[in-house]
């Protein structure tokens, strides 16, 4: 929460739409991005139970596949009447917000996006964000991109750590082949970390093991060469083709070119970028590197910290750390664990940091998840340990997490103790 704030603060918040249903009427159009599946039903619960709203869903053309499977899922919410799914490319999105029943709308996307819908298209769009003059007047709530930061605390790792922490940064970067807000898009290390050339390396093995996917998302092929073109010397992993991008990294980007594309446009593909931060101690890297995703990166959704136990520990290191999560401005933050776990758990929120000017929206307005229902969330920081044995089944790199994933759908579908360890040994594989 924001400083000052008591608990009687907190809570004389909580929940409104159930504690005056009357105020939190209206309909809500939700616009669902067009990579991720839950992305749209996760928004369109979310103003449904949270914010009480009734809510048309309308599927992104990417993925309008999905639309039967949701509206299996959904059919209590539709048989009820206060859910409806619908089709249709940008004629259809422009015609439900301009429509007199919808009172508001949140979209899932770009910052182009939102511009596009709160100001208009084109060169008109641009002229009316410039002047500030709103063309839909409605509330208008976001979740889009973000340029997401990794930190990466020094400390001495042990081969089986090193190995650990690359497979995690790989399988973030290639989860959904890196069509996500939340991939990992710049590595921020220690410049004089006796390990950073070893970790880049194992990341790079890891990604070699890991095969490449599908480049499915419009314009991801264009947005790959762009990278590309400014950083000609970037390492390219594994097989490409018409169909397929290659993992790609991009080593010791210049900290000070502040304007480079890697720092300031979200790839959306399987691409991320390390630089290092020149400091004289470990304890002032960790303040650097707050200042520089906070000022430098674009974007402010999420941000994930990787630290060793021992610089937990370390007295004046730790408290570093423990002053970063407070002062990163970000929505969500992950400690030793993929800042992504904020969005997938549901209890936490997701979304910007607080504060982004209409005429300056960057990563967005307004949270989802948040199944507590608190009024006014800051961010949502989740943690995890450095490393756990065996490693998660979520892993890129786990063996059998396939098998472990669809047991733990079964055990979401009967939960109990039998199918909970079904769960345990697919996993322990």
């Amino acid at each position: 929460m924001a400083p000052g704030l008591a608990l009687d603060d907190v809570t004389a918040g909580q929940a409104a739409a159930y504690r005056d249903p009357e105020a939190s009427r209206g309909v809500v159009l939700v616009l669902a991005a067009g990579n991720v599946a839950s992305l749209g039903p996760n928004d369109a619960l979310c103003k449904l139970f949270v914010e009480g709203k009734v809510v048309v869903l309308k599927s992104n053309p990417v993925n309008d596949y999905l639309v039967e499977h949701w509206e299996r899922a959904l059919k209590a919410l539709l048989d009820e009447g206060v859910l409806r799914i619908v089709r249709g490319g940008a004629a259809a999105g422009a015609h439900l917000v301009a429509h007199s029943l919808i009172d508001e709308v949140h979209v899932t996307g770009s910052d182009k996006t939102h511009d596009a819908i709160v100001f208009g298209p084109g060169a008109d769009g641009t002229r009316r964000k410039d002047a500030g003059v709103r063309l839909v007047t409605k509330a208008v709530t976001a979740e889009l991109g973000n340029v997401s930061p990794v930190v990466i605390v020094p400390g001495a790792w042990s081969a089986k750590e090193l190995n650990y922490q690359a497979s995690h940064v790989a399988s973030m970067l290639v989860n959904n082949a890196g069509f996500n807000c939340l991939t990992p898009r710049v590595l921020l290390t220690w410049r004089h970390w006796p390990q950073r050339a070893a970790f880049l390396h194992e990341l790079e093995c890891v990604l070699a093991s890991i095969p490449t996917r599908r480049a499915y998302y419009p314009g991801a092929h264009e947005r790959h060469a762009s990278f590309l073109d400014a950083h000609p010397g970037a390492h390219r992993i594994g097989a490409a083709d018409d169909d397929r991008l290659p993992w790609t990294v991009i080593r010791d980007l210049d900290a000070g070119r502040h304007d480079d594309v890697a720092l300031n446009v979200e790839a959306f593909c399987g691409l991320l970028a390390e630089t290092s931060l020149d400091t004289a101690t470990v304890d002032q890297f960790v303040d650097a590197a707050v200042e520089y995703c906070n000022d430098v990166v674009w974007g402010s959704l999420a941000v994930t910290v990787l630290a060793h136990p021992r610089e937990l520990r370390d007295e004046l290191v730790g408290s570093r750390i423990e002053a970063a999560l407070a002062a990163l401005r970000y929505g969500s933050i992950g400690l030793n664990l993929w800042h992504a776990w904020s969005f997938a758990f549901g209890t936490t929120t997701w979304g910007a940091y607080p504060g982004h000017a209409v005429t300056d929206i960057q990563s967005g307005v307004g949270v989802v998840g948040n199944a507590l229902m608190f009024d006014r969330p800051q961010k949502s920081i989740v943690t995890g340990p450095f490393r756990v044995v065996p490693a998660p089944p979520s892993f890129a790199t786990a063996t059998h997490g396939s098998a472990a994933m669809r047991r733990f759908v079964r055990f979401q579908l009967d939960p109990g103790p039998v199918s909970a360890l079904r769960v345990v040994a697919a996993a322990a594989r």
